[in-house]
């Protein structure tokens, strides 16, 4: 229990000043919208560096994952009494944030599981969620402002554009190279062909995915290619 309390406490310690900067900077320069989501998303994502090397134990930093998660779920309902809180937070539709929270962390627990707990190897559990999670925020950005050839597939949300996919999948690609490289074991062909598939497959994911699933569907997926990718070429 005083484990899992100190992990939680560094957990906190790293959302709660960023959480307030970002917020601050909301208001003090009245950032939009889709740019105040994103560095949110961003704060999110620089949590599992935390989880993976700031904690000593796998079972803990699963654990602290789903703790934190079920702590801070019931105080967001509370703040969903305050009217202008969901257009505060920038949600787009009401509970998004709160629902978000819970798909997150766990799916932080179940990669850190997996690559950390299962395989012992914790960069595998990084570079799972960051496949997603760099490539899908360059995604909304790009194809906002850029994605005039929208898609016309069964099963893909008409608002999704060719050149949103394009980003994800070349952001993916960047994020899963850079990360193999400090994770080092692999042959030079493997540095070559796995960010090219698990950028693929996560580009596909989020492609097909809606309501926000993505979210849960494109880490798992970037995972299922990873892992046995890196035991082909070695890695393992």
């Amino acid at each position: 229990m005083q484990e899992l309390l100190r992990s939680i406490g560094i957990v906190c310690l790293y959302f709660i000043p960023l959480a307030l900067l970002a917020f601050i900077l909301r208001f003090s320069i009245r950032v939009p919208n889709e740019i105040f989501r994103k560095i949110l998303h961003f704060i999110l994502l620089g949590s599992m560096p935390v989880f993976v090397f700031a904690l000593d134990d796998w079972r803990i930093s699963a654990l602290t994952a789903v703790t934190f998660a079920v702590v801070v779920y019931p105080i967001l309902m509370g703040l969903e009494r305050i009217r202008s809180y969901s257009a505060v937070v920038t949600e787009r539709k009401k509970g998004e944030l709160k629902s978000s929270l819970l798909l997150v962390f766990g799916m932080f627990a179940v990669v850190i599981s997996v690559c950390w707990g299962w395989l012992n190897d914790p960069w595998l559990a990084l570079t799972s969620v960051y496949a997603w999670g760099v490539g899908d925020a360059f995604a909304a950005i790009i194809g906002k402002k850029f994605g005039t050839h929208k898609f016309r597939l069964n099963y893909v949300d008409p608002k999704k554009s060719v050149e949103g996919t394009a980003a994800m999948f070349f952001v993916s690609l960047l994020s899963v190279a850079a990360l193999l490289m400090c994770r080092g074991g692999l042959t030079a062909v493997g540095y070559l062909v796995i960010p090219v598939i698990t950028a693929a497959v996560s580009a596909m994911a989020e492609l097909y995915s809606k309501n926000g699933m993505d979210t849960v569907i494109c880490p798992l997926a970037a995972m299922l290619v990873l892992v046995p990718q890196v035991w082909l070429f070695g890695g393992v």
